[in-house]
């Protein structure tokens, strides 16, 4: 009884020091991510303007800006291309992962060196990521232009067409970004046993049946969480937007961001602006979620 009251007793000690240990991160994390939620949130409740501070904290009709934003036509057009944007940038970048990690999974120096090389665009700032492709795609500068023009195939600034400003973008937020996707199917195929791959072999399976029946229900887990966060990321592709189109031409690129952008530092609506970003923190949100929910659950009926 008493080894048990011990035990008992350093079960709470060490629960105790955990929770000594893990509250000071608590704390920070309180305060550099919760407090600043709750403010937008408060704030997307006011019709706070920089032209009227006095409106801070009046809450008469806290719903206007919520209301406002159903007939905002531009709002709703925002919400489409971010859509758009996403769905086209985390499908790109899994398929381009998953693609160049079946072909660099193998053991050799020209595939560690072709790994390593493959890494640099993701460790590079987005706003030097941004100024590349800004380069990349000004005809008067851009050496794909020059070459193609050489050949003989002149080729229009993709971020000047509306047709296509919008892919653009969404091709250099993939190149940006890929690696992180080849990197954890990397990692994921290196875990994956020899003895069924062996044994499917034997059984005469070919590379296709190989991969849809033992390497792709390994790494789809790995799959869903690099969609997970790449879905998350993509809502937060405002250095391309604002350094390649700015939201142009027209406003085929003002993803909901950009327009959140414009109307709390051009217009001043600061209540207005807090509104769609709460709108859209909550979509990213139950968007996550979802996509989690029904990938998490076919993988475990599976």
């Amino acid at each position: 009884m008493a080894h048990a009251l011990s035990a008992d007793g350093w079960q709470a000690e060490r629960h105790r020091a955990f929770l000594l240990g893990l509250s000071p991160s608590l704390a920070v994390l309180l305060i550099i991510t919760l407090v600043p939620a709750a403010a937008l949130v408060i704030a997307s409740f006011t019709p706070l303007s920089l032209t009227d501070p006095a409106a801070t904290f009046r809450f008469d009709d806290p719903l206007v800006n919520y209301r406002q934003l159903l007939h905002d036509d531009r709002f709703l057009h925002s919400i489409a291309v971010q859509l758009k944007l996403s769905a086209s940038s985390v499908l790109l970048q899994l398929g381009v992962g998953l693609g160049l990690a079946l072909l660099l999974n193998g053991k050799s120096r020209l595939l560690d060196g072709a790994r390593t090389a493959f890494l640099i665009p993701m460790v590079l700032p987005p706003i030097v990521v941004a100024l590349i492709w800004k380069i990349m795609y000004t005809p008067d500068v851009s050496p794909i232009h020059r070459v193609l023009e050489a050949a003989g195939w002149p080729l229009r600034s993709l971020i000047a067409n509306p047709d296509t400003a919008l892919w653009a973008i969404s091709l250099a937020d993939t190149w940006q970004w890929f690696p992180f996707t080849m990197l954890m199917v990397l990692a994921s195929l290196q875990m994956i046993p020899d003895e069924p791959i062996e044994a499917a072999t034997l059984e005469g399976a070919n590379r296709w049946q190989l991969f849809r029946h033992i390497v792709f229900p390994y790494i789809r887990p790995v799959l869903v969480v690099c969609g997970l966060f790449r879905l998350i990321d993509s809502f937060k592709a405002f250095p391309l937007i604002y350094v390649l189109t700015n939201g142009g031409p027209g406003s085929v690129t003002e993803v909901t961001n950009y327009y959140g952008f414009i109307q709390a530092f051009n217009f001043s609506y600061w209540g207005y602006a807090s509104a769609i970003a709460t709108v859209m923190l909550a979509g990213v949100f139950a968007l996550s979620w979802a996509v989690g929910k029904l990938g998490w659950s076919d993988h475990d009926k599976r």
